[in-house]
């Protein structure tokens, strides 16, 4: 009996400060972890594209030279990046010595034409004797070989005046079409010779895109198909399909795709230069959700599914993406998921939803 009083005193002494015995405590509610907002998948339709890398390229490259030998240039009147005209005048060459081979050949003509005029004279005063009696037929004969041989020999000399006429022409050289000047080794006091390359000239101004597809991708190209390239600086550029190649490299299993770069895109890109693309491949449904609701972790891609006033980590499969949405396989349609701040939460977090709302989708 007197070991039970102090028991029970203690018992008394516990009752009088407010407090139960640990058995009889009442389990605590567990606290929300964050407060969110909801987001409903969107399904939309979006461009299929795919990616390739190729070099930027002039469509045409005409190179340039002298058609004549052993002259001085005098003038240069372009240089490398402008835009020139057919028959405009690129540089000129020294003319004195291919004038004076002209005047020599001018005067030689004049000479040819005064001989076969002489020539068909004394062939005429033969004729002339010869019906009276005064000359015999083989005196007639070689009358008539002298006007041939001097007839001969003008047509001679007007073939040379027509060379050196044309040679004289080439002291100007001119541009053969429409262009811009992407090289200039033309050199004032230089002497030009057959074969020396003087400019190079990309016809028209046109400049491709030539990009590496692998064999697999190929069959998905077709001619006409809009580009959207993306040029070293960040401008965008937009091409055209022009054509295919018909082999694939058998070491890089790729082939080369031509793309037409528009007269605008010299501003922004230059030939030479390398560059990404998307090929523009039409449109196909995907099932969106805003950048946001998306957790990367450990190279795996999440999102967290609400049920009820928990959330459920579900992991997903990222595909394409546009401005602020991403594409992604691997949701239902018909569930909500956390709109954003899903990197404070974990699989099975008690949260308080405030609200529901859908992001706006962007096609």
């Amino acid at each position: 009996m007197k070991r039970c009083l102090p028991l029970a005193f203690g018992l008394l002494l516990l009752a009088a400060c407010g407090e139960a015995p640990r058995d009889a405590r009442a389990p605590a509610a567990a606290l929300p972890a964050l407060t969110v907002t909801t987001v409903a998948p969107q399904q939309l339709d979006w461009p299929q594209t795919f990616t390739a890398g190729g070099n930027v390229a002039a469509w045409q490259e005409t190179v340039i030279g002298p058609e004549i030998s052993g002259h001085r240039i005098v003038e240069v009147k372009v240089n490398v990046g402008d835009v020139v005209a057919r028959g405009q005048t690129l540089a000129l060459i020294a003319p004195e010595t291919v004038d004076s081979e002209y005047a020599e050949t001018r005067a030689s003509v004049a000479e040819a034409e005064a001989l076969l005029s002489e020539a068909r004279a004394n062939h005429e005063r033969a004729r002339q004797l010869r019906e009276k009696g005064f000359f015999s037929a083989q005196q007639l004969t070689q009358t008539q070989a002298a006007a041939d041989t001097a007839m001969a020999r003008l047509d001679a000399a007007k073939a040379r005046l027509q060379t050196a006429g044309l040679k004289k022409s080439k002291t100007v050289i001119l541009a053969p079409d429409n262009g811009t000047v992407s090289a200039r080794s033309a050199t004032v006091g230089a002497i030009v010779q057959p074969g020396q390359e003087l400019f190079r000239l990309i016809r028209g101004s046109r400049l491709e895109w030539r990009a590496e597809v692998g064999a697999a991708d190929l069959a998905r190209i077709k001619a006409g198909q809009q580009v959207a390239l993306t040029a070293p600086g960040g401008g965008q550029v937009e091409g055209v399909v022009r054509a295919l190649a018909p082999t694939v490299d058998p070491r890089t299993a790729t082939a080369v795709v031509y793309v037409d770069l528009p007269a605008a895109a010299a501003g922004k890109i230059s030939a030479g230069m390398f560059a990404r693309g998307e090929f523009l491949l039409g449109a196909r449904p995907a099932l969106t959700l805003p950048q946001s609701a998306l957790l990367l972790r450990e190279g795996f891609a999440y999102v967290y599914r609400i049920d009820g006033n928990k959330v459920t980590q579900t992991k997903v499969t990222v595909g394409r993406r546009l401005d602020d949405r991403v594409e992604l396989a691997g949701i239902d349609a018909g569930a909500r998921f956390v709109a954003s701040g899903v990197g404070f939460l974990a699989d099975g977090d008690t949260v308080r939803i405030v609200e529901n709302q859908d992001a706006p989708g962007k096609p």
